[in-house]
């Protein structure tokens, strides 16, 4: 099955890694943080802040998939400081009220100034 690399310039890229990958009817999303690509600096220094930027350009990812929110099945996040988990947990019920998809949290355990979360995601298009 061919797989097809996704790129926007609506997210954080890196030439280390693909945003996203579409492999049949399945995309996947890379860890993508809450870095603001209009500035190029995180969105802001508290966790639900970085959480809705990296929920946006995971969102943006999707879409330049041919993909939603909607069609999500699988979440990872990724935290710094576990205690920010309540106010991550906080944001997301904004992004999947009802419904929502599988997901795991666990510590984040590389060390990067400032970086609060990351997020990954899969979605099926079946």
């Amino acid at each position: 099955m061919p797989r097809q690399t996704i790129t926007t310039p609506d997210a954080p890229h890196s030439p280390l890694f693909s945003q996203g990958v579409r492999a049949g009817s399945q995309v996947f999303v890379s860890g993508t943080t809450g870095i603001d690509v209009s500035t190029g600096r995180m969105a802001g220094d508290d966790i639900r802040a970085q959480t809705r930027q990296a929920l946006g350009n995971c969102e943006a990812i999707l879409r330049a998939a041919g993909a939603s929110l909607d069609d999500v099945v699988e979440v990872g996040v990724l935290l710094s400081d576990p205690g920010d988990f309540a106010g991550m947990n906080e944001e997301y019920a904004r992004w999947f009220p009802t419904e929502p998809p599988a997901r795991y949290a666990a510590r984040l355990g590389a060390e990067v100034p400032g970086l609060l979360v990351s997020i990954r995601m899969t979605a099926s298009l079946a």
